[in-house]
């Protein structure tokens, strides 16, 4: 008997150790399943918003595009949050419940994306913060434009323009979304070229959700309280741009030197015909693609360094191209440019296409 039970447990030993072999040799994906190669990873794709048409038009297909010919087997999970941070939540739980091994996410709300990113590390699965930072916690990844930058480049491309034009008055400066870490960074850029411009700065707002017409709203108050005094209006984005103009078009007030951000095609078109000042050109494509590398990167279970640190997560910042009248058919519109001459120059904006060169 006693012989008998040594022989057992020499089998079982044997079977325990043949097991443990083949469970160490099976591939895992990053957020702890199995028999999943990283040919056949999931990556969620979480945008904030339809504010700003850049998302659809632009971020999510960009995106896929890139994921597609690194990686032809993988899955891109969308989802746009619509402006609601609960929802953006819900999606993220989603996503990890379809078994995302990434989550590559612009957050409607820092502040309350900071619970989807400690859910998602506690189960493994990476997280790349994209476009707009994630302060409260460290993602894994970050991957955006200079936006502090770019609120810099805003305000000083308007303060340079109002001086060679000898304009009198102070400014307006309509802000992003207070509960977007990135419109903290552009209204602090804005706010170092405002701030020592030598024009007073008349009244600010935080524009909720970034929506342009809560922006129209505050800018016609504005109009009302200081009729004649506004020489220009710094907007961190083109939807905030537009609300304002659109507000000086209702009033039937001149419409000052008004800034944006984001190079949308209403934007460029308000450019060309005059109506708008600037805007900031972001080559999304850029951006979408130094995430989506960042992705694969990850789902292969490899951890990209980044160029610097913001918040303490490694990060790719890119800098952008300030757009104006001036050199809008270098950067912005044209043959390998990232709006077409026939998009932009519709029948409506034929004239002043032809005056910037633009045919």
């Amino acid at each position: 008997m006693k012989q008998r039970s040594v022989r057992s447990f020499a089998a079982a030993v044997s079977v325990m150790t043949v097991i443990v072999s083949a469970a160490a040799c099976t591939t895992k994906a990053p957020n702890g399943t199995d028999d999943r190669s990283s040919d056949e990873a999931k990556i969620a794709f979480l945008m904030p918003d339809i504010a700003s048409t850049r998302y659809e038009l632009y971020d999510a297909p960009l995106f896929k595009a890139r994921m597609k010919e690194l990686c032809g087997g993988c899955a891109v999970l969308y989802q746009n949050a619509g402006g609601d941070a609960a929802k953006q939540q819900q999606q993220a739980d989603s996503a990890l419940a379809q078994g995302a091994d990434v989550i590559v996410i612009d957050p409607v709300d820092s502040a309350a994306a900071a619970g989807t990113v400690r859910t998602a590390q506690g189960r493994g699965v990476p997280v790349i913060a994209y476009d707009r930072p994630i302060p409260a916690v460290k993602a894994d990844y970050y991957v955006s434009f200079d936006n502090e930058k770019i609120g810099s480049m805003i305000g000083t491309s308007l303060v340079e323009h109002l001086r060679a034009t000898s304009a009198k008055g102070g400014l307006l400066q309509v802000n992003g979304s207070p509960t977007d870490a990135a419109a903290g960074l552009i209204k602090k850029g804005m706010h170092s070229a405002v701030d020592s411009s030598g024009f007073d700065l008349l009244a600010e707002y935080d524009t909720p959700a970034w929506e342009p017409g809560k922006a129209q709203s505050w800018v016609s108050g504005q109009i009302a309280k200081f009729p004649g005094r506004i020489a220009g209006v710094v907007a961190a984005n083109d939807g905030t741009g537009g609300g304002s103009i659109a507000a000086f078009k209702a009033a039937g007030a001149a419409v000052p030197p008004v800034t944006g951000n984001d190079a949308e095609l209403a934007a460029a078109q308000r450019i060309i015909k005059g109506d708008q000042y600037n805007t900031i050109s972001k080559p999304i494509k850029t951006v979408a693609e130094a995430a989506a590398t960042a992705a694969y990167a990850f789902a292969r279970g490899k951890k990209p360094r980044g160029d610097t640190t913001l918040f303490g997560t490694p990060s790719e910042l890119f800098t952008p191209t300030v757009v104006t009248r001036k050199n809008i058919g270098k950067v912005l519109v044209g043959d390998g440019k990232p709006l077409k001459t026939a998009e932009v120059c519709t029948a409506t904006y034929a004239a002043a296409c032809a005056e910037v060169g633009l045919t």
